[in-house]
């Protein structure tokens, strides 16, 4: 999953971004209201964590405008202010979640994972395809019953391809999605880690479930109903 931190001071920052990327997400930076607001209109992320004072327009400004443009990404907002009033604006602004300065990162990353599981029909809290069941609050991939441990990027990589079953994804689009902004395309890193992939999802188990599609990119197949 593809998270944009938007957060003025660098040190909190590159905190910020070093723990989403450990926990498996790709990771963008903005300083800035302006800046946040570019982000947001030319990347499609499944989450933002927005700091409420920063360089203006503020964290409670762009909230707005973006509800206002109907971009509807799960919103974190973060600030030192802690009160009552507040927390108020920033709901009324249109956040999903509010979190107060200073804060713990398991309580931060707890409440991302609730955000971005909210709308069951879009982000069920457990996905599940044939056999293959995802879990992203406890980090956990089964496949028949059998525990399968991924590192961080592949779990990222199997979550996007397991919200779309059936698809057939290019290789820009899980780039899009699984990586930051700051991956230049120049290197065949999707392949590795559909490589990897297989290694731990199919070829144990005897299936080929994850497909190339010549031309195109990859698809996770779908199962077959009667």
């Amino acid at each position: 999953m593809r998270v944009l931190v938007v957060e003025d001071e660098p040190k909190m920052a590159d905190v910020l971004r070093r723990a989403l990327q450990r926990d498996g997400y790709a990771v963008d930076v903005a300083g800035d209201g302006s800046e946040a607001l570019w982000f947001a209109g030319s990347v499609a992320f499944d989450a933002i964590v927005l700091d409420a004072m920063i360089p203006a327009p503020d964290g409670f400004e762009v909230c707005r405008r973006l509800r206002a443009t109907e971009c509807w990404v799960p919103i974190l907002m973060l600030t030192a202010r802690d009160a009552v009033a507040d927390r108020v604006a920033g709901l009324d602004a249109g956040a999903d979640d509010y979190l107060t300065k200073p804060f713990s990162l398991v309580e931060l990353l707890a409440r991302l994972r609730a955000i971005t599981r909210r709308e069951p029909a879009v982000r069920p809290v457990v996905l599940t395809v044939g056999g293959l069941r995802l879990d992203p609050a406890t980090h956990q991939v089964t496949r028949d019953g059998v525990v399968i441990d991924l590192s961080p990027k592949e779990f990222a990589l199997l979550q996007h391809f397991m919200r779309h079953p059936g698809e057939a994804l290019s290789r820009s689009d899980i780039i899009e999605h699984v990586w930051d902004f700051a991956y230049d395309g120049t290197s065949n890193v999707v392949d590795v880690y559909v490589h990897y992939l297989r290694d731990r999802i199919d070829r144990p188990f005897g299936t080929s479930d994850l497909q190339t599609v010549v031309g195109v990119g990859y698809r996770l197949a779908a199962p077959v109903t009667a």
